[in-house]
């Protein structure tokens, strides 16, 4: 499903924190070992706005990870957690 425009800066964060996420190989094998999807999954649903909020959502479920990202994407904690919101329900 396309992404409505409300939902662009949802998506341009989400694809933000999974770009953080995969940046470095340990929290990008984390990522992978704890959310059980294989490279090829996540290569073909990285732009799917239920993908991106499930890793919002992984986020959400380790606050260091949380703060980190939000910290490196110069926005707040509550700004992720409000991507995700949107993304669940356009």
């Amino acid at each position: 499903m396309p992404l409505g425009e409300t939902n662009a800066n949802a998506a341009i964060l989400a694809l933000g924190a999974l770009a953080w996420i995969v940046a470095t190989p340990e929290r990008a094998n984390r990522y992978l070992d704890v959310t059980g999807i294989d490279l090829d999954t996540l290569r073909a649903q990285a732009d799917e706005p239920a993908f991106m909020a499930a890793t919002l959502a992984y986020l959400e479920a380790h606050e260091p990870d949380l703060l980190a990202c939000a910290a490196a994407l110069d926005v707040t904690p509550e700004a992720l957690v409000g991507a995700r919101r949107k993304l669940e329900n356009p």
